[in-house]
């Protein structure tokens, strides 16, 4: 195999300014000086000429004492040894390389744990077989992925030829993966579930059933809006019907289908089911009509391969002890980014989270829990954690304008939707599902406390009706806690002012003065 000079000294890199004097080196330098066709890794590695070591969100700083020879085996180490698998980055290199080459590179060092991974990630990755005996049954089985640094499932498969354990979350098919990071580390160690259970148990039952009931059609009409739509209310308690029986029926390509028919109201504008052309997300050129994609879809001609791959890596995540949370961001973010639909994506990928903290028994049947409205309240930092992952991939989609001004992928970019880090979502849905116990169920069951007493008190004191005292409320939140005058003229005018002032003071006291 040809030398290269594997490691690069530069005070600026891909558009960063280098921390500390020193070289690049490991996934970064290779994907650079390979010219590797794969967005650069969110986290560059790099040596430096003083004894430092330490981590921040773009850059790991490592001391003299971590410098590798400079061949692309040594650097394979380096990268596998302290920054973690990346298949991307392995599909793409495999790519790259003749099969002679990969040959010679797992024969370095032949019963070597990096070598035995390389190995086994060329023939599950490219499904090609090297022409290799079988590694010594003498040989300890390692873990593939190393659970300090990335999660895994404990469960995984021995692979005998090459004496590893394949502790993917994934399937060749589909298989993002995330690393551990402090904030995830902190989050999974506080167990949400577990807290979650027992504030419910506090609540009285009566007023937990009339909050979820309420936190079902409040997540359904967030998921619309988030879309940009504003369901009929009979289309959003639909909607939230359905989001109440996440978990109920296993993940298949029907339910899918079915999904997409309950989302999609009047499907007379667009082909529903799995696409059969191509797709993105963004705008039309006002002048042209051309597209100007912020995200660009699966090619439709691997939707198939990539949803089969999604539905299998659903199956092995369900029967893993893998963080429920951390499942339901693999599955939900992937089936996003796949875009496997004309319409109707976005309420499908926040349905399975629901599912997928559902069948991992995070959230239990009955219990809505409302994810949506709290993506709804930090929407601009979802769409953010959307576009990390969309915008760096334009750069490696080739694609042309189609007559009806839609998109017509070139290129195969089938690995892009497999295999992609899911880090940022996982710290995202966190925040997210821990903001939703924090704040979005106690606020309603707080509500729902509140309006009972304030109800309560015009029953007793003025024999008022349901509908009025709804009413009443409405007009009382809308106007910061006093009745318009066109209310008392109107639709209140058999209140006498000091009827009326009674009912203000108590408004107040109750919702107001308790926040």
């Amino acid at each position: 195999m040809e030398s290269v000079n594997l490691s690069i000294q530069a005070s600026v890199f891909n558009g960063r300014v280098v921390p500390e004097r020193g070289f690049i080196v490991g996934y970064a330098a290779i994907i650079h000086l390979l010219q590797l066709p794969l967005p650069m890794v969110d986290k560059i590695s790099m040596i430096c000429i003083t004894n430092k070591k330490y981590e921040n969100e773009q850059w790991r700083v490592f001391p003299p004492k971590y410098m590798a020879d400079n061949t692309l085996y040594k650097q394979l180490v380096f990268s596998i040894k302290y920054e973690g698998i990346n298949l991307l980055f392995f599909k793409k290199l495999f790519d790259k390389l003749i099969k002679d080459d990969v040959k010679e590179l797992v024969q370095t060092e032949p019963t070597g744990q990096y070598c035995r991974k390389i190995w086994f990630l060329y023939e599950f990755l490219t499904k090609e077989r090297l022409e290799l005996p079988d590694a010594d049954v003498k040989i300890k089985y390692t873990p593939l992925l190393d659970s300090i640094l990335q999660y895994i499932i404990s469960n995984g498969d021995n692979s005998a030829r090459h004496r590893v354990i394949n502790n993917l979350p994934g399937t060749r098919d589909f298989c993002p993966l995330v690393y551990k990071t402090n904030k995830l580390e902190k989050f999974i160690s506080v167990n949400l579930a577990e807290k979650k259970v027992e504030y419910l148990k506090k609540i009285h039952k009566e007023i937990l059933y009339r909050a979820s009931a309420f936190l079902l059609l409040k997540d359904s009409k967030a998921s619309f809006t988030i879309e940009g739509e504003s369901p009929k209310s009979k289309r959003a308690v639909r909607w939230g019907l359905a989001i109440g029986q996440a978990g109920a029926t296993e993940l298949s390509k029907n339910e899918l289908l079915r999904l997409q028919q309950i989302v999609i109201e009047n499907g007379r504008f667009l082909e529903m089911g799995f696409r059969k052309k191509g797709g993105f997300v963004g705008e039309h050129d006002r002048t042209t009509g051309e597209p100007l994609p912020d995200h660009i879809s699966a090619k439709w001609q691997d939707i198939e391969q990539l949803i089969d791959g999604l539905l299998s890596t659903n199956e092995r995540l369900l029967k893993s002890d893998l963080d429920a949370i951390l499942a339901a961001t693999i599955i939900a973010f992937g089936f996003v980014f796949i875009h496997p639909f004309e319409d109707g994506n976005g309420r499908i990928h926040r349905y399975l989270i629901h599912h997928l903290l559902a069948r991992k028994q995070f959230s239990q049947q009955g219990f809505i829990f409302p994810v949506s409205a709290s993506i709804l309240d930090h929407i601009d930092d979802y769409r953010s954690i959307l576009e990390s992952y969309s915008r760096p991939l334009l750069d490696f989609i080739e694609w042309e304008v189609t007559k009806d001004n839609n998109i017509e992928v070139l290129n195969e970019t089938i690995d892009y939707y497999k295999y992609f880090d899911a880090t940022r979502q996982a710290e995202f849905l966190y925040d997210s599902v821990n903001d939703t116990i924090q704040n979005i169920i106690p606020n309603e069951v707080s509500y729902l406390i509140k309006y009972d007493e304030f109800k309560h008190f015009l029953e007793s004191e003025f024999e008022m009706p349901n509908n009025v005292i709804a009413l009443l409320l409405r007009f009382l939140e809308q106007n910061n806690g006093t009745l318009s005058k066109r209310a008392r003229e109107n639709e209140f005018a058999a209140l006498s002012k000091n009827e009326i002032k009674e009912i203000e003071i108590k408004f107040n006291s109750i919702f107001l003065e308790q926040s």
